[in-house]
C-alpha cells in the first residue's frame, strides 16, 4: 500500500497521536544558576497543556525557551517537525507559535482594532513597520481582526482605546493579538491574573473553545481552571518535572500536594 491509498482520516488520527511540539533535554544556566534542569515535554494537537507549580518552578523560564523569548543553553525544540531551538520567538512566531505575556503587553493609545491590526501584520517582519502606506486592503487583515474581536467578544470595543479598556478586556484582547497571528499553538502566561470573579469564569470558557482551532499550552495559577479545562498537566518543581497526567491524577498526588505545601512553608519565589 501507498501513501496515496491511506485515507484521508486515517492518517488525521496519526498525527492526532503525534506531539505538535516536543522538547528535548532542556537545560537552561543564567550564569552559574541552572532555572531548568534537562525538561522533556510533549504537547499534542487541539490539547490544553497546562504547566503548574509552585513559585520558582521554572514556569515561565520552559515558557520563555519554548516560544524563542529566550534561547536553551541545551536541548532541543520541534514544533510541528521542524527544529526551532536556534529560532528566536519571531521566527517561531511564522511557523504557528503565539503567546501572550504574564503582564499586560498592549498598545494602550491605540484601538482594539489597531492593536489587533498591527498583531496580525506583525507575523511578517517585511510589513510589519511599513508606516509609509496606509492600512487598506490586504494590510487592514479586516477578517482576521473582525474573527479575533467577535471569538473573545471585544467586537462593542473595537473603536476603543485599549487603555481605555477593564483590566479583563484587556487580558482578553492580548489573547486575541496572539490569536490574530493564526497561531497552531498558543502559549498563555497567566491569563486570569488579576481579574475578577465573572471575567475569570468567561476567560475560562473561552480558554477551553480555544481547543477547537488551536492547540494551547497553559500556565495558570487558578487551580480550579486548571482542572476544569486541561486535557494534560504538567507539574514542575525546582525547574524539574515533578509528575504529569490528567487532571484527577494530579489533584490526587501527594507528590504535588507536598510542593505546594513545601513551597507555601519556605516562601518560594518566582
Amino acid at each position: 500500500m501507498t501513501t496515496h491509498d491511506i485515507p484521508a482520516t486515517a492518517t488525521a488520527s496519526a498525527a492526532a497521536h503525534q506531539p505538535l511540539l516536543h522538547a528535548r533535554g532542556i537545560i537552561k544556566r543564567f550564569g552559574k544558576f541552572v532555572a531548568l534542569h534537562g525538561v522533556d515535554l510533549q504537547v499534542y494537537p487541539r490539547t490544553v497543556h497546562s504547566v503548574i507549580g509552585p513559585n520558582g518552578a521554572g514556569k515561565t523560564t520552559l515558557f520563555h525557551t519554548l516560544t524563542g523569548t529566550l534561547r536553551a543553553s541545551e536541548g532541543s525544540v520541534v514544533f510541528d517537525g521542524r527544529d526551532v531551538t536556534q529560532e528566536a520567538d519571531h521566527q517561531r512566531v511564522q511557523h504557528g507559535i503565539a503567546r501572550s505575556f504574564q503582564v499586560t503587553s498592549l498598545f494602550m493609545n491605540l484601538s482594539v482594532r489597531e492593536n489587533l491590526r498591527l498583531a496580525a501584520q506583525g507575523v511578517h517582519r517585511s510589513g510589519a513597520f511599513d508606516c509609509w502606506h496606509p492600512p487598506s486592503g490586504a494590510r487592514a487583515h479586516t477578517d482576521v481582526v473582525d474573527t479575533s474581536m467577535e471569538r473573545m467578544g471585544l467586537t462593542r470595543q473595537a473603536n476603543l482605546a485599549a487603555g481605555t479598556l477593564s483590566h479583563g478586556q484587556q487580558r482578553r484582547l492580548e489573547v486575541s493579538m496572539a490569536l490574530a497571528s493564526k497561531p497552531r499553538a498558543v502559549f498563555l502566561d497567566e491569563p486570569t491574573s488579576g481579574m475578577g470573579i465573572d471575567d475569570i469564569d468567561e476567560m475560562k470558557h473561552l480558554i477551553r473553545s480555544l481547543r477547537d482551532d488551536h492547540t494551547v499550552v497553559l500556565i495558570e495559577h487558578n487551580m480550579n481552571i486548571v482542572m476544569d479545562i486541561s486535557d494534560t498537566i504538567t507539574v514542575m518543581q525546582q525547574g524539574r518535572i515533578l509528575v504529569e497526567g490528567k487532571p484527577n491524577d494530579i489533584r490526587n498526588d501527594e507528590r504535588v500536594r507536598a510542593a505546594y505545601l513545601g513551597n507555601m512553608i519556605t516562601g518560594g519565589r518566582a
